[in-house]
């Protein structure tokens, strides 16, 4: 239920450098240093600028970051960032400036002191030693900075860094078959810049739908603390307007908690701003907005503020994967959402909707580059539809080819160009190992439904004509005259597009759309479970 960007190379340089400008961070304190000097650490949630101390004279000796690993072994993880990083600096302490403790420290101990607002398990390595150790504002017994507060900064800094910024590992995401291009993220480039301070960290550097989740996630962490969603024990199939029911009054009041209707004016009755409210919740959900509540909007409106919680928690996950940004037009297929967008210098231009691949035959998670248009195509019968459907059907029929508009190709079988092709009349395609392209298709009806999991695997396209006029639009000879008479010319043309077009495949179950709206969708092959579990078992931060 329900509470101008950076070419992608330059965000990437960008990250490298406000990171290791934290690594490279403000000096140590000297003997000076007075207790009552150093700023006590707060709970407040700020951000990390990762402008770190740039003093060079406070050194520590370079023998006690192996000592260091030794005693805290866990951190071993980050023992390679620890040495590249100190030795660039010459081990002077970057946590510290000639005053104490830098400010910086205690941004970052409110990070991961308050990590589960990142969508993340409270499992921090030696959370109480780092407390101890930021209790005592970074200072030893002899009034010198803590080179074991110093160190045990850095190592959490790169820890979070790693789990909140990059992730789980992209052998990982592999395995559940996400093959979208990971973000790569260096902690080690650009020491100079970032030494310098010339960058400071103001945003995470990840994609726009983390932050917008995040700020999701702590509203439904709220719901929770004040007791969920109320209960809806439906007595009847279905509720439309003029409709009187005690239940309307619990749905009523789980659509205000959820943000869908301003006020709750605790009515029994299916009035017109409850109607307002249940067409605001279908939306975020993908139902037709009707305000009819049937079992769509009962069963969403019955899932626990756990679940839903969840839900934000893996696409947060999701959003640490990819790019930040794209500062080009591309494509983006959303399997759950059953939607094509299309952006224009990484904004939102138009969207369709889609058919995707059904349960028993997912669409892959990948990317490609959209390379052909092709009118009239034939349809080269897969291996697997020849031997399961075709080849059986020819069988029991012997009329079964000419039937279905077919021919022998050499050892295969091809649907010929036609109306009733089930390519359509236009496809496109981005050479790839899933075979999966976009297409247009004869079965216009199922665009009307609102769960669209039914091809073989590849895309069916609501609007095909619209996105052909869309990638050919830098070409003069294509006009929408000559393209419209492609597709319904019955002989196979292949077009050779001179703007070629990113596409990708993704997978997201929740987001934050341009009205501010959270959208949950179903779940449609069943991978959000077990990526909670992996972020349940994730090592620790």
């Amino acid at each position: 239920m329900q509470k101008k960007s950076v070419p992608a190379k330059l965000l990437l340089a960008w990250f490298i450098i406000c990171l290791s400008t934290a690594c490279n961070s403000q000096n140590a304190a000297s003997r000076d240093i007075q207790k009552d000097s150093i700023p006590k650490v707060s709970k407040k949630d700020i951000t990390i600028p990762g402008n770190f101390s740039t003093q060079t004279k406070i050194i520590f000796d370079s023998t006690l970051l192996k000592s260091f690993i030794k005693k805290y072994p866990q951190l071993k993880q980050v023992e390679n960032n620890l040495n590249s990083f100190y030795s660039g600096r010459n081990y002077a302490f970057a946590w510290y400036d000639d005053k104490g403790l830098i400010e910086q420290a205690a941004n970052l101990y409110n990070r991961v002191e308050n990590i589960s607002e990142e969508g993340l398990p409270d499992k921090i390595p030696y959370k109480q030693e780092f407390a101890e150790l930021m209790d005592n504002n970074g200072i030893d017994s002899t009034d010198h900075p803590s080179v074991p507060a110093e160190l045990m900064l850095s190592a959490q800094y790169f820890l979070y860094a790693s789990n909140v910024w990059g992730g789980i590992s992209e052998k990982q995401t592999n395995a559940m078959n996400w093959y979208l291009p990971r973000k790569k993220v260096s902690f080690d480039l650009l020491l100079d810049s970032l030494i310098k301070g010339k960058n400071i960290l103001d945003s995470a550097p990840v994609y726009r739908q983390y932050a917008l989740l995040k700020e999701q996630l702590k509203k439904y962490h709220d719901i929770e603390a004040n007791g969920g969603f109320p209960s809806i024990i439906a007595d009847k199939k279905s509720y439309k307007k003029g409709d009187s029911s005690a239940v309307i009054d619990s749905i009523r009041k789980a659509l205000f908690i959820a943000g869908d209707i301003a006020s709750n004016n605790g009515s029994n009755i299916f009035d017109d701003e409850f109607e307002a409210g249940i067409k605001n919740f279908q939306a975020r959900i993908g139902d037709k907005q009707d305000a009819v509540i049937g079992a769509a909007v009962l069963n969403a409106l019955k899932t626990p503020v756990e679940q839903l919680i969840q839900q934000i928690m893996v696409n947060m996950e999701r959003s640490r994967w990819v790019p930040v940004n794209l500062q080009k037009d591309y494509l983006v297929v959303n399997i759950p959402e059953y939607k094509l967008h299309v952006y224009e210098n990484d904004n939102l231009a138009w969207s369709m909707n889609v058919v995707v691949g059904a349960v028993a035959h997912n669409t892959a998670i990948f990317n490609g580059t959209i390379k052909y248009v092709v009118f009239s195509p034939y349809w080269n019968v897969p291996s697997g539809i020849l031997r399961n459907e075709v080849l059986p059907g020819i069988k029991r029929n012997s009329n079964y080819l000419a039937k279905h508009n077919m021919e022998w190709n050499g050892g295969n079988v091809r649907q010929k160009p036609g109306p009733n092709n089930s390519l359509g009349l236009v496809k496109f395609l981005f050479p790839n190992s899933f075979d999966i392209y976009l297409h247009d298709t004869p079965s216009k009806s199922l665009f009307n439904e609102s769960n669209r999991a039914f091809s073989h695997g590849c895309i069916r396209l609501a609007e095909p004509q619209r996105l052909a006029e869309y990638l050919l639009q830098s070409d003069s000879s294509w006009t929408k005259e000559k393209i419209v008479a492609a597709m319904n010319g019955g002989k196979e043309k292949y077009v050779t597009l001179k703007n070629q077009m990113p596409v990708f495949i993704a997978y997201f179950t929740a987001w934050v759309d341009r009205q501010g709206k959270l959208n949950f969708r179903n779940d449609v092959y069943k991978r959000d479970a077990r990526l909670a579990e992996m972020i349940m078992e994730k090592p620790a931060l």
